[in-house]
This record gives C-alpha cells, sequence and structure tokens, in this order.
C-alpha cells in the first residue's frame, strides 16, 4: 500500500508517493510563476497552482516506480493563508489567488486595529490582526473585482485556501472543505469552538455561505472524480488528509507530545510548538492555532513565522545572479568564518514574529568596501537563521520550556553550514531527520491514518531516522555579540514603506 501526498506550496507544487515505512518511493515537482502586480503585492494563477499540481500527480503516476492499483489514499498539505475565490458552477477563478506574502491589505488591517478588532480577533482566532491573513485578502476581492460582492452574497461564489480549491477539482466540484488548521488561519474562525465567527465575517464583510465547511485533518473527504484528464488512474481514490503544510510538518516530524517543536526552512521560516489540546495564548506576539485534529481530538500549537527564509536564498540567484544555485551559496558561505560586520535583514514582505511590522523593508547594514560575495552569501544564511533565532526565543518566553533539541526540515535545511550556523545562535541540539520531507510525510500521515495503513501515533514515530545531529560550538560572548548586531539591523528595517503614496 502506498499514500499519495500532494504538497502544495508557495513557489512550487510537489507530489510524492511514501510507502508504510514514510519512504519515498516517487515524486514530482513543477515551478510555477510569481506575480508581483505592485511593490508588496504577491499574487498566483489559481489555474497555474492547479495544472502544476496535477502536472506532478501524472508524472508519479506514470512513473513506473510503483502500482497505482494500491495507492490506498490521497492527502493535501497547503500554503495556507492564499486565498482562492472561485465561481460555484464553472469553476472558474474571480481574480489571482493572493499570496500569504502580499501586503496589500496593511491599511484595511490598521483600520481594524483602530475599530478596537484586535482583542477580540485575539481571543477567539488565536491570531494578530495582519495582511498575512486570508480574511482581508477576501474582503479585498470582493470590494475590488466589479460583481464579485453581489455574487458572493447570492451564493455564486466561493473561497477557499488552497486545499479547498484542491480538493474541490479533485472531486469534481462535489467536496467545499477545509481542515481546522488551515480555517484557523483565516482570522474568522473561532479555534475554540471550531466554527466560523459570524461576527467577524459581519465586520470584514465576508458572506459566510462562500466559506467551507470546517473539517478534521484525517477523513475521507470525498473520491477523485472520473473524467479528469490523466488522472484516470485515480478515479475513486479516497481524499482523506489534509492540513496547512506548518501543521503537517510537526505531524511528519512526530512531534506528537506537548513541548515538542521544529522549524522548516522553506520559502518562509516557520517554527512550531505542539502544546497539546490547549491553546497557549502568546504574550509575545506569537500565534495560536490548530494544529489537526484527529478522531475528534484537536490539538493546538503556538507559532511564529518569517516571511522570507528559502526565498532570500532564490533572490541572490534569481535578482542578483550572484550564485547559480543553493549549493554555491553554501560553498561561499564555508570559504569565510564570518560575514564581514555586514547584516542583512531580508524584510521583502514586512516582518513578521515577533515584530509584526507591515511597513517594514528589506536592509543592508554594515557594508565596507571589504565585504565580497562570500561574505554575502554568509549574510544570507545568518538573516534565516537569527529570524528563526527570534521566533524560539519569544516562544521559549510563552512557553517556559527549553527545548532539548530542536527538529528541522524543508528544502534549505539540507544546508550542513545553516545548521550549523542556526545551533550556534540558538545554542540547542538541531536534529535533521533522514526525510526532509516532512511537511508532505505529515499529510501522508494522517491520510493513511483514515485508511488503515497506519493504526496509530506510536506507529508512525517509530519511522523517524535521524540524519544529522548539530551542537552548538561557538563561544557564548561571540554569539551574543553576533546576535546583538542583527537586533540592531532590525531596528533600522522597521517602518520604512510607511510614508509611502
Amino acid at each position: 500500500m502506498y499514500v499519495l501526498a500532494l504538497d502544495q506550496g508557495t513557489t512550487s507544487s510537489r507530489a510524492i508517493v511514501f510507502d508504510k515505512a514514510g519512504r519515498i518511493i516517487s515524486k514530482a515537482q513543477n515551478e510555477f510563476d510569481q506575480i508581483y502586480p505592485k511593490s508588496g503585492w504577491v499574487e498566483h494563477d489559481p489555474m497555474d497552482i492547479l495544472y502544476s499540481q496535477m502536472h506532478s500527480i501524472t508524472s508519479v503516476i506514470n512513473s513506473g516506480d510503483f502500482d497505482v492499483s494500491e495507492i490506498a489514499g490521497i492527502g493535501i498539505t497547503n500554503q495556507r493563508e492564499t486565498t482562492i475565490i472561485w465561481d460555484k458552477e464553472t469553476g472558474a477563478p474571480v481574480y489571482n489567488a493572493i499570496v500569504w506574502q502580499c501586503r496589500r491589505t496593511a491599511d484595511l488591517c490598521e483600520q481594524l486595529k483602530e475599530e478596537g478588532l484586535g482583542d477580540y480577533i485575539r481571543e477567539h482566532t488565536g491570531l494578530l490582526i495582519d495582511a498575512y491573513f486570508s480574511g482581508t485578502k477576501i474582503k479585498w476581492i470582493l470590494d475590488n473585482v466589479e460583481g464579485a460582492r453581489e455574487r458572493a452574497e447570492k451564493g455564486e461564489l466561493l473561497f477557499g485556501t488552497v486545499e479547498t480549491w484542491l480538493i474541490w477539482n479533485l472531486t469534481g466540484g462535489k467536496v467545499h472543505v477545509t481542515d481546522y488548521s488551515n480555517a484557523s488561519r483565516t482570522m474568522l474562525f473561532d479555534v475554540d469552538k471550531l466554527q466560523w465567527d459570524e461576527y467577524l465575517c459581519e465586520k470584514l464583510g465576508v458572506p459566510m455561505c462562500m466559506l467551507p465547511e470546517p473539517v478534521e485533518s484525517s477523513k475521507v473527504y470525498g473520491t477523485v472524480a472520473g473524467g479528469i484528464l490523466g488522472l484516470e488512474a485515480l478515479e475513486g481514490v479516497p481524499i482523506c488528509g489534509a492540513i496547512g503544510d506548518q501543521p503537517s510538518a510537526l505531524f511528519g516530524q512526530a512531534c506528537f507530545k506537548p513541548g515538542q517543536a521544529k522549524n522548516t526552512y522553506g520559502t518562509g521560516c516557520f517554527l512550531l510548538m505542539n502544546t497539546g489540546n490547549k491553546r497557549v495564548d502568546s504574550k509575545n506576539n506569537l500565534l495560536t492555532g490548530v494544529a489537526w485534529s484527529l478522531n475528534g481530538e484537536t490539538t493546538y500549537s503556538i507559532e511564529g513565522s518569517a516571511f522570507n527564509a528559502g526565498s532570500v536564498i532564490k533572490w541572490l540567484r534569481d535578482e542578483l545572479h550572484l550564485i547559480d544555485n543553493a549549493r554555491r551559496c553554501d560553498e561561499l558561505a564555508e570559504s569565510v568564518p564570518n560575514a564581514n560586520g555586514m547584516y542583512l535583514v531580508p524584510a521583502f514582505t514586512g516582518l513578521g514574529a515577533p515584530y509584526w511590522d507591515m511597513y517594514a523593508r528589506g536592509t543592508i547594514v554594515g557594508l565596507t568596501r571589504g565585504v565580497n560575495r562570500a561574505h554575502f552569501a554568509r549574510a544570507v544564511l545568518e538573516s534565516i537563521c537569527f529570524q528563526m533565532t527570534d521566533l524560539l526565543s519569544a516562544m521559549t518566553k510563552d512557553s517556559n520550556i527549553i527545548l532539548s533539541e530542536l527538529r528541522v526540515d524543508g528544502g534549505a535545511s539540507v544546508s550542513n553550514i545553516m545548521m550549523q550556523i542556526q545551533a550556534d545562535l540558538i545554542r540547542t541540539v538541531v536534529n535533521r531527520p533522514k526525510t526532509v520531507e516532512t511537511t508532505a510525510l505529515g499529510a501522508a500521515y494522517l491520510a493513511g491514518l483514515a485508511v488503515g495503513m497506519w493504526k496509530n501515533l506510536d506507529e508512525i514515530e517509530r519511522n523517524r531516522e535521524v540524519e544529522k545531529v548539530f551542537i552548538p560550538k561557538m563561544e557564548k560572548a561571540d554569539r551574543d555579540k553576533l546576535y546583538h548586531g542583527w537586533k540592531r539591523a532590525v531596528e533600522r528595517s522597521k517602518d520604512w514603506a510607511k510614508d509611502e503614496d
């Protein structure tokens, strides 16, 4: 038996087939275009998301690596807050997907703060008011696309985050659901009652008839419809797992006990800690929400996120052309002992936790004539690790838990030099598993649990194998001096775009 995991991310769509031991049998990946209409705006074409995901699926099922008839179920994990609205009858999107990174609703968020909604939103949704989340993105589309609001109020339009969009299309438009972990990132969902908040929907002008049904992360939602070109071999296969990418990685890392934590180095940087069946209300600007819901039991997490991590390496490659590939960034960074006093704050789309500055922008400080390309590469890797150190510091204050280890995953976690820098900065052991595709693995496990491929969490936990452990080596005084410089650099990046026209 196998499980097919669909990992729909910010820059690419992947399909990965796992066996019962959690090993990768086959995988395929397709990148798609990023759209930047204005400064701070980020969009995707929803059809690009769908077609790139379909292409990845057809690639693995046609690979010949396994017997397709033995796929027991499909699990989906996704970029979370990205917002899509489409026609209920035709499936045609009314506008591009507004991506989680997009800052276009920053001014609307300021209005909501001025109206005094901050405390209510924190109490009921576990979130802070920010353009990051789906609620204000929905409102923007309804207010700015001609006729959209009227059509939504008539029940002609549907909203979904990306897993909702994929499930709706894979089931031939029969199933309109979202799992609790994705719903809890909309700023419209009561994470205690596990239902949409009528008051917030009214305040943001979001008709509740367009919202998907909230469901558990592991259950059969529907089956793959017939007649989908290229997916004929999957007709009737259950779609039985759905979870946002970051809690999926927490699940895939087998962080099943309260106090266990993981950090994912993907497009952004995402630190999550399992807090069990209770919410932990942050006093340090972190977020709380549903990690997953399984067999009627809901597990919560506390989370901090940095908007730009792996995307900074891509920027170094694609925009600055200082490297040809990510490995070259590592090689350059390893060739120098430090960044020669230079700091990069990659606030390209603002700063996430614990700063929550929508108007911060990217900053480089400490430049001297002696800085070269290798120092620049080192500063890029350090900037990712500094952001994660900020998050862990805040999380430690909130939870009063000192981690014995940090489990890591995501594409950028394969960098040995970066993981060593990370261990030095947080002064904690960094533990990297053999399977770094833990985001997809989490979705696979949830789908497999729904169809009996795995019996329980203990069986899943036994699958996890460690690939490498990184031990802190830097002297504490040197670490503290380096980190202090980062905090100074962050201050220079704040509020930069606040007075832009």
